[in-house]
């Protein structure tokens, strides 16, 4: 004979264990839940605190807030502050990127620098001209690509004349950090980010 209290205490507790390991799933990266028939974004989070402006000086050992590599040792390094005081630091410009279509909605973010690819110094990555090569195999970025961050239009473009790896034209290839989108980023950290 089954004991019916039993049966739906099992059945209770069988669907509390679905549900939480769904939960865990979630926080542990796993499968995100679908919206509208869009993939939920990976979220990635400031790991710096109590940041009034920037630029401010790189954390010793701090790491991207996207892939965790150590935010100085490459050139390309970037960083960027939230209205809130929240900030974050990137390895490359792709991390850049990824974290702008992909970052925390809570707070807008109050401003991002990155590196300039000739001057190596750090710029105001919201007025900057980015160049998006494509050639993996004519970079040697330690992230597999970047783009190409420059301060002046000019530099942008020069550094576009001298690249003949691939065919690239001003209009397309050229843009400023509010153009990026999830596809511009994919082009850089595609395994970071959710596909489209």
């Amino acid at each position: 004979m089954t004991d019916r209290n039993g049966l739906e205490r099992r059945g209770l507790l069988c669907s509390l264990g679905v549900g939480l390991a769904a939960g865990f799933a979630g926080c542990l990266g796993g499968e995100q839940p679908e919206d509208d028939g869009e993939t939920q974004p990976q979220v990635y989070e400031p790991t710096i605190e109590n940041v009034d402006e920037g630029p401010f000086a790189f954390p010793e050992g701090h790491r991207c807030a996207v892939c965790n590599m150590p935010a100085t040792k490459y050139f390309g390094k970037g960083q960027l502050v939230h209205e809130n005081g929240l900030a974050a630091v990137f390895d490359s410009p792709g991390c850049l990127f990824a974290y702008t279509v992909s970052s925390t909605p809570e707070s807008p973010i109050a401003g991002a620098w990155t590196t300039d690819y000739e001057t190596e110094e750090l710029i105001d990555a919201t007025a900057a001209h980015f160049v998006l090569i494509t050639d993996k195999e004519a970079a040697d970025d330690p992230m597999g690509i970047d783009p190409r961050p420059y301060a002046d239009r000019e530099d942008a473009l020069a550094f576009l004349e001298e690249w003949d790896a691939e065919e690239l034209t001003e209009d397309d290839i050229i843009v400023g950090l509010e153009d990026v989108d999830l596809e511009i980023a994919s082009i850089y950290r595609d395994s970071r980010l959710p596909d489209e």
